[in-house]
């Protein structure tokens, strides 16, 4: 079946505004993600994953070039027409920014957006555990969200960021590439600083950040031993710091941090990371069942009590799973609980909750009320 083109065209007031900000209103009336412009092509936006054609005319070399040239500054233009391509951002309102990234492609300029957005959703629209709200009041400490890519980390982490926002009188100073979602100020004030267009890269940002007296960090993506040094350093010295990694689970993320340092500093970097982490929220996005919530996380908490601590200090990550189940009185729960609750609470198929459990014959255990013991892991 053919697709049909969205309407480009809509009712907005933009007669003083750049023309390609037509484009951008059709993308957020779309709710859609992104844009892109290229010669001889209508402009298509993506939805939902999927890139469709709008009913816009195929563009002109010239047309792309005033439309973009328009939204540039005159540094910004010379920077483009020297290296072929640049990345700058532009804002629709006080609830939408759009990254952009102008390059030439065949000798003609092509454009891709993307929308970011500053309609935050609340904890309760994520179906994340209660606990994750009691986390994100952590008044210092390093606290951890991760997944492998496309598990909503950053979703949850926006959510997290608000709270604070919304409750705490505080400077939150927020490092990414790129932004996501754009934080307005509420009770605090919040400084987003997006790498390769307010900074340069993550080195300089992370060594200016004592200067900005911030009492609340985001990293985006601890990418690198450098990165994850400079977090835990802040965490240290009274901070409350949030950052994302790619990883499956708590235990794995321990390794996987560890991994980044060389033989010899590990043994330190442990324990200071035992002493500064809070808590490691870890997430997948499983497709769901209930026709208004297409997609539900499994979410492992784990929370650093003083026998997580003392685990992680002794080199027993394999125990870690074990206390996490013993920890559920205080707000903990590993993926094989978490699975048994959303099939229980039918929001996700038995099939895909096996398909994603760690171990399936636990889960099918859990499912008729037996889980194993917690033991003694002292």
């Amino acid at each position: 079946m053919k697709e049909q083109p969205l309407d480009a065209h809509i009712s907005v007031d933009t007669k003083k505004a750049p023309e390609i900000e037509k484009l951008f209103r059709v993308v957020i009336k779309a709710d859609a993600s992104d844009l892109h412009l290229k010669v001889g092509m209508a402009p298509k936006i993506r939805i939902h994953s999927k890139l469709k054609s709008t009913t816009a005319d195929p563009l002109t070399a010239e047309k792309i070039e005033q439309m973009v040239f328009e939204i540039m500054s005159e540094d910004q233009k010379q920077q483009f027409l020297r290296k072929g391509q640049l990345d700058f951002a532009y804002q629709v309102g006080d609830m939408d920014r759009f990254r952009i990234n102008a390059f030439r492609q065949r000798s003609y300029i092509s454009l891709a957006a993307r929308r970011i957005s500053g309609r935050i959703p609340p904890f309760e629209s994520l179906h994340v555990p209660p606990v994750v709200e009691k986390i994100a009041d952590s008044h210092d400490g390093l606290i951890l969200v991760v997944g492998p890519t496309g598990s909503g980390k950053s979703t949850t982490i926006a959510s997290m960021i608000d709270h604070v926002n919304r409750n705490t009188a505080c400077h939150i100073v927020t490092i990414e590439d790129p932004i996501e979602f754009l934080h307005v100020d509420k009770k605090a004030i919040v400084s987003q600083r997006e790498v390769g267009i307010d900074v340069i890269n993550y080195d300089d940002a992370l060594r200016s950040l004592v200067r900005q007296d911030p009492d609340v960090v985001l990293v985006g993506e601890m990418r690198d031993r450098e990165t994850l040094t400079a977090a835990m350093r802040a965490a240290e010295t009274g901070h409350l710091v949030f950052g994302t990694l790619h990883s499956n689970n708590c235990a794995q993320t321990i390794q996987r941090i560890l991994d980044l340092y060389p033989e010899e500093e590990r043994d330190l970097i442990r324990q200071t990371f035992a002493l500064t982490v809070r808590a490691i929220i870890a997430q997948q996005l499983l497709p769901g069942i209930r026709p208004d919530v297409k997609r539900i996380p499994a979410v492992e908490i784990m929370i650093n009590t003083p026998i997580v601590r003392k685990l992680i200090s002794e080199e027993r990550e394999s125990d870690l799973s074990t206390a996490i189940r013993a920890g559920e009185g205080e707000g903990m729960q590993d993926f094989t609980d978490s699975l048994r609750k959303l099939v229980e609470d039918e929001y996700i198929d038995l099939k895909v909750a096996l398909q994603y459990a760690p171990n399936v014959e636990e889960l099918k255990m859990a499912l008729k009320g037996i889980r194993s013991s917690a033991g003694s892991i002292l």
